[in-house]
C-alpha cells in the first residue's frame, strides 16, 4: 500500500481555490492509495471569530464534500481531509475520510487548541476506526497528539495507520510522533501545513515537516518546513499488527490496566 501527505499552505477563506489546487496537484502526481491533507485544508485556520468560521463551514454531504469525493474517484484514492464541519448551530474541527464512493467516515477533533475553544464545539465522535482496502485506519487532528490516550485508543481498536491532519505551530510533535508510533506499534501519516496566517492581531506560523513514521519509530519520509507538494511511500500495514518489541514482550498483552488508576 502506498500512503502519502499533501503539505501546502491553504488560501484563507477560499475553499474553491484550495479545491482547485488539490485537484490539480493530485492529478499530476502518481496518487497514493491513501492521501492525508492538513487540518482545515479547504478554509485556512485563523478565523476572526465563530461568525466568520460559520460562514465558511459546510455540513458533511454538501458541495465541498462532493468535490472531495469527485477528486478521490477521478484518482482512485482515499483522502483524509481537515474539514470545517457545520451541524446545525455547532461547528466542529473535523477530519473527513472520503473515497470514490462517498464519505467513509468523520472524526471530530476532541482536544481543542487555544482560540479553537471559542469557535468549535469539542468533538463527540470518540475515536472511530475505519476500514480502507482491508486496512484499519484512525483519524486524528493536530493537538490530539499531546494526549497519548487518543492514539492508544485507536491502536487498541486495531488501527494500523493513523491519518493525522494538522496545523502545527508548536515544535514538539514531529519528534514526539516517533514515540507515539513506537508505543502503539502503528504507522503515522502526519500532514502538516506551511506558511503564516496573520489576521486581526493573531499570527500563526506553521511548522511544516510533515512525515511518515513506521511502527519501529523510523521516520521513513519527511518534508522540509517550507517544502510543498504531495509526498508518498510504500508501506506494509501488516507490520503494525506485530505488537512485539522483544520475543517476550507484547505491548498490548503486557498491559496492566488494573494498575492504571489515572487512565480514565
Amino acid at each position: 500500500m502506498r500512503v502519502g501527505f499533501f503539505q501546502f499552505s491553504p488560501i484563507f477563506g477560499s475553499p474553491a481555490k484550495n479545491l482547485k489546487l488539490i485537484r490539480e496537484s493530485v492529478k499530476k502526481t502518481d496518487s497514493p492509495d491513501i492521501l492525508v491533507l492538513p487540518e482545515l485544508a479547504l478554509t485556512g485556520y485563523t478565523f476572526e471569530d465563530s461568525e466568520e468560521a460559520y460562514s465558511l463551514s459546510e455540513e458533511v454531504g454538501g458541495k465541498l464534500t462532493g468535490e472531495l469525493v469527485s477528486i478521490a474517484r477521478e484518482n482512485r484514492l482515499t483522502m483524509a481531509v481537515g474539514f470545517l464541519e457545520r451541524e446545525g448551530k455547532h461547528l466542529y474541527n473535523s477530519s473527513i475520510l472520503v473515497n470514490g464512493e462517498g464519505v467513509v467516515g468523520v472524526y471530530r477533533k476532541v482536544h481543542l487548541f487555544r482560540e479553537e475553544k471559542s469557535i468549535f464545539k469539542g468533538g463527540n465522535t470518540g475515536f472511530p476506526v475505519f476500514e480502507v482496502n482491508n486496512i484499519k485506519v484512525g483519524l486524528l487532528v493536530c493537538f490530539d497528539w499531546i494526549f497519548p490516550e487518543a492514539m492508544r485508543t485507536l491502536a487498541l481498536k486495531g488501527a494500523d495507520i493513523i491519518l493525522h491532519s494538522a496545523n502545527l505551530v508548536l515544535t514538539y510533535y514531529q519528534k514526539a510522533a516517533i514515540t507515539r508510533a513506537v508505543e502503539n506499534r502503528v504507522f503515522i501519516v502526519l500532514a502538516n501545513r506551511t506558511g503564516i496566517e496573520a489576521r486581526f492581531g493573531s499570527r500563526n506560523e506553521f511548522t511544516g515537516e510533515s512525515e511518515i513514521v513506521d511502527p519501529a519509530g523510523k521516520v521513513i519520509l519527511k518534508a522540509g518546513k517550507e517544502e510543498e507538494g504531495i509526498f508518498s511511500i510504500d508501506i506494509n500495514p501488516e507490520e503494525a499488527r506485530d505488537k512485539k518489541v522483544t520475543d517476550l514482550n507484547d505491548i498490548f498483552e503486557d498491559r496492566k490496566p488494573e494498575f492504571y488508576e489515572n487512565w480514565g
